[in-house]
């Protein structure tokens, strides 16, 4: 059913999404998506924590490697995998992490965003050591909302992203939290930030 829900997102959009709709495409009785989703709310709501688990995962996989040798890579990481989710995961182009529901949708207390910055940080600070985890997750929800806003215009402007926005994106978050991170403590920002390609 959430498979079905995720194409027919795409195609309908939130508001035109129904529950009638859900059992057509997952060839169910009505009854069956009332037995487990008592509105299309909440059938969103499990797509959409479905889809940040598997951006988490990702993240985890990406971090596991020896590729990231430093907390740049990962912040990279996190923009890359995002912006390969709007390109492959169905309905998540339309849903992202369910602000087009409610800014609430994964977490009762944060909004959306909110929670994502919080799992940056939690796995940021586990594979590269970075401390001072509350203002850390304070200055990753100012990038996450920047980075998030500017994706958004890429998939606005181009079907597939505008690569022109998608760079300029990854650039300001890097020089952002590059000056509430590392340039508080001294360290110098790396070249490949410095310039990004």
């Amino acid at each position: 059913m959430l498979d079905a829900c995720a194409e027919l997102v795409d195609e309908v959009g939130y508001e035109g999404l129904t529950t009638t709709l859900l059992a057509e495409r997952a060839e169910v009785a009505i009854g069956s998506v009332y037995q487990f989703f008592p509105d299309k709310r909440a059938i969103v709501q499990a797509l959409t924590l479905r889809t940040m688990e598997s951006y988490l995962q990702r993240l985890d996989e990406r971090f596991a490697s020896d590729d990231l040798t430093h907390w740049w890579d990962g912040v990279d990481a996190a923009i890359d995998e995002y912006i390969t989710m709007h390109r492959t995961v169905p309905g998540f182009r339309t849903l992202h992490f369910g602000d087009v529901v409610d800014l609430h949708l994964l977490d009762e207390q944060r909004d959306n965003n909110g929670v994502i910055a919080d799992q940056l940080a939690r796995v940021l600070t586990e594979r590269f050591g970075l401390t001072d985890v509350p203002e850390l997750q304070f200055f990753l929800e100012i990038a996450v909302e920047g980075a998030d806003a500017l994706i958004k215009l890429a998939f606005r402007r181009q079907q597939e992203g505008d690569d022109r926005v998608l760079v300029e994106a990854k650039a300001l978050i890097r020089e952002y939290l590059y000056r509430q991170v590392d340039a508080r403590q001294g360290v110098d920002l790396p070249v490949e930030v410095a310039q990004p390609a």
